[in-house]
């Protein structure tokens, strides 16, 4: 398709995300710092990348894997070699373990004329390998690290020439930041700037992809973003949550299912923080609702 028209992400882009050992190449190339990783195509390969890795680490299909599907903890050689075969004995990488203070995502958007934009910093919590909470602007981010990885994001998108939201997470560890994965599309993570921020992600992409100016990415405040997975309140509960902005996606509810998200601003971080307390309360009470017999 692309060599007959213009395709916004483009081949480059997509080729490297759906593959994860692309995807570390990639980030090799424009200067970002990843974990130790090595490929696993084979069970004699489980005890080589070990070796290089160290242990624990995680084995994940190099493809097709999200939301924490598709990965295994392992420490031994027996461990990889079953969770490899687990996998259906798919091409699949081991990467290294890292304890890692906690995830950041930087939320990226460049143009057709070159220009690119970068959102702020946003602080993630994850639960059984999903996102639940998002937290922006991030506070605390080291200054050096954030602007290498500014720099390595930028020449990433010249690179690539990218056209569109990019989003890439990384992990903070010892005053380093670790590229992880990147997403070429609107984010889960930037989801926030829908209410929290001048311009939204999916505004900005669409301008991007259409040849539009760039819209502004400042944030408007202290702004939280909660997913709403499996079950959730009804739209009357959520609602009496003061300034609460809701975006349901028309889903059935399913465990483990992303039904729809809510986003809250505040002036500060502390009323943030009390609005997701508050959230999080309801949410509660609504699992143990509906959990019992």
């Amino acid at each position: 398709l692309s060599e007959r028209i213009s395709v916004f992400p483009g081949v480059a882009a997509l080729a490297a995300a759906q593959d994860r050992v692309a995807e570390k190449r990639l980030f090799a190339e424009v200067g970002l710092e990843t974990a130790a990783y090595a490929p696993v195509t084979t069970d004699e390969d489980c005890r080589l990348a070990l070796a290089t890795v160290g242990s624990p680490a995680i084995l994940k299909t190099r493809r097709l894997g999200y939301d924490g599907k598709g990965q295994a903890l392992v420490h031994t050689v027996a461990e990889c070699e079953a969770a490899w075969k687990g996998f259906g004995e798919v091409p699949c990488i081991l990467e290294e373990r890292v304890p890692f203070e906690r995830e950041l995502s930087l939320v990226a958007v460049r143009g057709t004329d070159g220009r690119s934009a970068f959102y702020p910093w946003a602080e993630n919590v994850h639960r059984d390998g999903m996102l639940r909470v998002t937290r922006a602007p991030a506070e605390n981010v080291l200054s050096e690290p954030e602007r290498a990885a500014r720099t390595g994001l930028a020449q990433m998108l010249e690179r690539l020439q990218y056209v569109g939201v990019l989003a890439v997470e990384f992990f903070e560890v010892d005053g380093r930041l670790l590229a992880n994965e990147f997403a070429p599309r609107v984010h889960n993570t930037g989801h926030w700037t829908i209410d929290g921020a001048v311009t939204s992600q999916f505004e900005n992409h669409l301008r991007a992809v259409c040849g539009l100016p760039l819209g502004a990415t400042e944030a408007l405040g202290a702004a939280g973003m909660v997913n709403l997975i499996g079950n959730h309140p009804t739209l009357d509960e959520l609602l009496a949550v003061p300034d609460l902005h809701v975006h349901l996606y028309g889903k059935s509810a399913r465990p483990g299912r992303k039904l729809g998200h809510v986003n809250v601003l505040r002036r500060t971080t502390d009323e943030r923080e009390a609005a997701l307390v508050a959230l999080d309360r309801l949410l509660t009470e609504t699992d143990t609702a509906r959990s019992r017999p």
